[in-house]
């Protein structure tokens, strides 16, 4: 589902996928990636609990649309790397008929998309090489896959933070949110700078220095990527207070990362 020549793998540059891919201890990543993630692990040792607590979002959001909201259909966007439960493991666990698009920019993860299209033989799995700044493209390319007449959920994990631009932003998540029919879902996730306020804002300046471009944003600003939604309960909360999986021996605790999920009504 890729048009045009394959992307140019930029391994002098830090990328968010292989960046994530180093703190959640996996393999897929370059020196340019290492060095930046260990530059902000030594400021911001916190960023490992950060990762960990969006992975397990991750499951828990898709598990909920899969089950309760009765999902059938993913556009995962700003997939990053392969690992445990990814989006199309998670859903087709509850509905084997699931189909889902993942979408990212990184060629790293085009490489590796290959564990990303092993699909249940009841759904389907496809892959688009396309940035989160060309929606158009992203639809397009989502609907030789999905059904847009179908209620969709739409995944923006970590990936609209790439867009320094918050009016942009917004803009992007609003083409996302209109192409989309009723009963369809849109779940949120990005950092913030509001828990551990000083170790986040000192990460968020390193990210700008070296061009890597992250922002970090409020969760008020956050939960703006829902505007004309239905939230979901609890609403636009850190990332391990949504709906958290049972613990009596760690109760959740807020970590710099907000999310939600919303419904189009």
């Amino acid at each position: 589902m890729n048009d045009g020549p394959p992307p140019t793998l930029d391994i002098t540059k830090p990328h968010s996928a292989r960046v994530w891919n180093y703190f959640l201890g996996g393999k897929d990543y370059y020196p340019a990636d290492r060095e930046f993630a260990e530059q902000v692990y030594e400021s911001y040792p916190e960023i490992i609990e950060v990762a960990r607590a969006a992975r397990a979002f991750l499951g828990r959001a898709v598990r909920y649309l899969a089950g309760e909201a009765g999902i059938r259909q993913f556009l995962d966007i700003g997939t990053g790397l392969p690992t445990a439960d990814n989006t199309h493991e998670v859903a087709q666990r509850t509905a084997p008929e699931s189909r889902i698009v993942y979408v990212d920019n990184d060629p790293l993860v085009l490489v590796h998309a290959r564990a990303l299209l092993a699909s249940a033989a009841e759904g389907a799995t496809a892959y688009i090489e396309a940035d989160v700044h060309d929606p158009d493209k992203i639809l397009t390319g989502a609907a030789n896959v999905l059904d847009f007449s179908k209620p969709i959920a739409v995944m923006l994990l970590g990936v609209m933070g790439n867009v320094a631009d918050l009016d942009e932003a917004y803009r992007i998540v609003a083409s996302l949110r209109d192409a989309l029919p009723s009963g369809s879902y849109i779940a949120v996730q990005d950092g913030t700078h509001i828990v551990m306020s000083e170790e986040a804002r000192t990460t968020q300046a390193l990210s700008n220095d070296i061009g890597y471009g992250y922002q970090l944003r409020t969760p008020e600003q956050i939960a703006g990527f829902l505007d004309g939604l239905e939230l979901v309960e609890p609403g636009v909360v850190s990332s391990p207070l949504w709906r958290p999986d049972p613990n009596p021996a760690r109760p959740p605790a807020k970590v710099d990362e907000y999310c939600g999920i919303g419904r189009k009504r």
